[in-house]
């Protein structure tokens, strides 16, 4: 570890990192996480929600989320500026992104105003856990879990809405060099890849970990019908660019409609860029001048090369790509670098 804690002269702990630069992507242990449940005999609305020390939870081992995979999850960031503010970016998106999946999940969701509430002081709560700007941001994993028991197949007649916290440094990995797969699918049409259900993400594990032992980063899915056109990597969106044209996949319901996506389109049209979102040959895929992918834990991050039986095409990357113009637009928002004209973030200290 590389921690150590001081007594302020008030009585509080504050957190010293004596290199901010060694933090990667992988869970630190912060000090408080929030919960809040409700249940059938509570007409499924949620109750008050209360922060709690981080730590174990307990689940009965008939519970939805275990047996039946009835659960959702959120990712979103909070980041310091370089005023010393603390910032939160577009999560009443993430609010209405859950929403929509519980409806799938046949889950009751917290509404808006609860979920911002809960994030806020979840934030608040660990903030000698946010790094200093430039050095990462505070990763906040919202849960929507089936929390009752459920022996017979239907929705747990309990849920609980869950938000834990984790300094995290930037997301960069370089160029990323995908493989395509086209035996393996991510998502089906009328399936569950258009919400952030828990069950999309552990299917892929096989085919992620094979192309890693042949030395790519990640693996690029296609379409689950006619296998011709891109849809996306693992846990990313991604971006072809052609001249001054930027395309990405339409969300077509097996798509997932990333919220860091969202954001490019619309800074990418800000800035002058033609953009389209709309079905992608892999052979557009191949022939572009430059690919990059987005997520909220990656933020914009640029493809290197894509491999296609065995064919390799090499992208643009580095200094003066539109992906790093793109990404440095984002980023100054997101840290108050740049003036937010558009309402996306919410300062919360």
């Amino acid at each position: 570890m590389f921690l150590c804690f001081d007594q302020s002269s008030n009585g509080g702990e504050k957190c010293n990192f004596f290199n901010w630069d060694r933090l990667g992507f992988s869970l630190i242990p912060t000090d408080y996480m929030y919960t809040m449940s409700c249940s059938i005999d509570q007409k499924f609305t949620f109750s008050q929600g209360k922060l709690i020390p981080y730590g174990n939870i307990q689940l009965s081992p008939c519970s939805g989320i275990l047996n039946y995979g009835q659960g959702l999850l959120e990712g979103l960031k909070a980041y310091k500026g370089e005023d010393n503010h603390i910032r939160l970016f577009r999560l009443a998106e993430n609010a209405l992104r859950m929403q929509t999946g519980a409806e799938r999940m046949f889950m009751p969701s917290p509404s808006v105003g609860q979920f911002i509430d809960a994030v806020k002081q979840t934030a608040l709560a660990n903030k000698r856990w946010i790094p200093p700007v430039g050095k990462g941001s505070l990763y906040i994993r919202p849960l929507l879990m089936g929390t009752g028991p459920t022996l017979g197949l239907g929705p747990a007649p309990e849920c609980t809405f869950l938000i834990y916290a984790s300094p995290v440094g930037n997301y960069s990995m370089g160029p990323l060099h995908f493989l395509v797969e086209d035996n393996a699918y991510r998502a089906i049409p009328g399936g569950t890849g258009g919400i952030k259900a828990i069950t999309n993400y552990s299917p892929v594990y096989k085919a992620i970990l094979q192309a890693k032992a042949k030395g790519f980063s990640d693996v690029l899915f296609l379409d689950a019908v006619t296998r011709k056109t891109i849809e996306e990597a693992s846990g990313c969106n991604i971006f072809i660019v052609k001249g001054n044209v930027i395309s990405t996949p339409a969300v077509n319901g097996s798509v997932l409609p990333g919220i860091t996506r969202k954001s490019i389109i619309e800074i990418a049209l800000d800035i002058g860029y033609q953009m389209e979102e709309r079905s992608i040959l892999l052979e557009e895929l191949l022939d572009a001048d430059e690919a990059f992918c987005t997520g909220t834990a990656m933020v914009v991050n640029p493809v290197g090369s894509v491999t296609y039986h065995e064919k390799r095409i090499n992208y643009k990357t580095g200094a003066d790509t539109v992906s790093q113009k793109l990404l440095a637009n984002l980023t100054g928002i997101q840290t108050g670098c740049i003036e937010d004209k558009k309402g996306w973030t919410m300062k919360i200290d």
